[in-house]
């Protein structure tokens, strides 16, 4: 069997896919991003790629700060809707009847349906041609206990997350657009 070599590309599949939450409490936004990961553990640095275009773009920048809220696949469809409609002219946690939850440390809020929210803090912010890399640091993770076993650590298996692959969702292999 050989391989079939393609033109440079973005092509590494699965990826994680979150609703990003910045802003305030009273003026919000949900941007939906499967560029997202983790650049350090020790301090915890993670990163979102945002397009200069979109409206939660001006929002992180002038905030510094977001939330990257894990999404399920009870979620799937408020993820992909989140992904294709602007903040700019629609409330979206109030569309997808999505509820705010005060962070600890940031002033955007929380997606409460998510089962882990990660309050982010922009550190650095990188050009890089068509995104630009949010780098952040973790001021604190918050997770849904319901996902917390008797000793005291998380279960993300029971979660029910899901993943972006080439227009797919993962694991139910929905077609997305």
């Amino acid at each position: 069997m050989s391989k079939v070599t393609w033109k440079p590309g973005t092509f590494l599949y699965p990826l994680p896919v979150a609703m990003v939450s910045c802003g305030t409490m009273d003026k919000s936004n949900i941007i939906t991003v499967a560029w997202t990961g983790i650049l350090n553990t020790n301090p915890p640095i993670v990163y979102i790629s945002v397009r200069p275009s979109r409206y939660s773009y001006k929002l992180i920048r002038n905030y510094g700060e977001f939330v990257i809220n894990l999404t399920t696949a009870n979620l799937a469809r408020a993820t992909d809707w989140c992904g294709v409609k602007t903040g700019a002219k629609v409330d979206k946690f109030n569309e997808m009847k999505l509820h705010k939850e005060k962070a600890k440390f940031v002033k955007c809020p929380m997606i409460k349906e998510s089962p882990v929210s990660v309050e982010c803090k922009v550190k650095e912010i990188k050009e890089l041609g068509s995104h630009y890399m949010f780098i952040a640091d973790v001021l604190a993770i918050n997770a849904d206990e319901k996902y917390i076993e008797k000793n005291g650590a998380f279960d993300i298996s029971k979660c029910d997350l899901i993943a972006y692959s080439n227009r797919t969702l993962l694991p139910n292999g929905k077609k997305i657009r």
